[in-house]
């Protein structure tokens, strides 16, 4: 199966979200159109068949969302920050999976394909549109270690932490001794409070602490 758009408007909508076109922009729309090819999906697909694992964030990032119909907010991408232009395509219902990567001549066969273009950035941005995909991009099929039904959850899973109090959707939870405790009160806190007071400390601690303020 193909890309139910053309190039030209994946980039446009690309664009238009991204405010402007950029070469890692047009990598992510080729990489997502690839992949619907590889996996034999109607894309952007519709639905939440496809999952995506995206090993960078940004611009990149918006062009596979585009061309595979993949979003965070649909939670059918998810971030897996390596800082590598490169992402993982995993068809939910056959299980196959594909993993898909720019060449290592990209970059030198697009100014190559573009002699005409005044520098590297806009030789790459119109050369990345030029390429094969063989000349442009790598694809393997590959196998998951990781459990994506785990990490896909289900509607309506939601557990409330016994120490800080919050609600914890989709099966984020741990157990530790005996009490349900959200990741941040387990000690995978990513920040703390002003004035020393870890996330997840209880809410008569925070109470005390503004009262020593006023």
């Amino acid at each position: 199966m193909t890309s139910i758009l053309t190039m030209d408007e994946l980039l446009q909508r690309s664009a238009e979200m991204h405010h402007h076109l950029c070469p890692r922009q047009v990598l992510g729309v080729r990489m997502g159109m690839l992949a619907g090819r590889w996996l034999d999906l109607d894309l952007p697909q519709a639905d939440k068949r496809l999952f995506v694992f995206m090993e960078t964030d940004g611009c990149t990032s918006d062009g596979v969302a585009v061309a595979a119909g993949a979003w965070v907010g649909r939670r059918t991408m998810r971030m897996a920050d390596f800082g590598k232009v490169a992402a993982t395509f995993v068809d939910t219902e056959s299980g196959q999976a594909v993993r898909i990567h720019p060449h290592p001549e990209s970059r030198q066969r697009a100014i190559a394909a573009t002699p005409e273009a005044p520098d590297r950035w806009h030789a790459q941005l119109a050369g990345y549109q030029r390429l094969q995909d063989h000349e442009l991009l790598i694809a393997e099929p590959v196998e998951l270690t990781v459990d994506l039904a785990g990490l896909v959850s289900h509607d309506g899973a939601r557990a409330i932490c016994s120490l800080c109090g919050e609600e914890i959707s989709n099966q984020r939870e741990l157990v530790r001794d005996g009490e349900v405790l959200c990741r941040a009160c387990a000690g995978e806190a990513y920040c703390t409070l002003a004035r020393g007071l870890r996330v997840g400390e209880p809410l008569a601690a925070m109470l005390a602490l503004i009262g020593e303020a006023s």
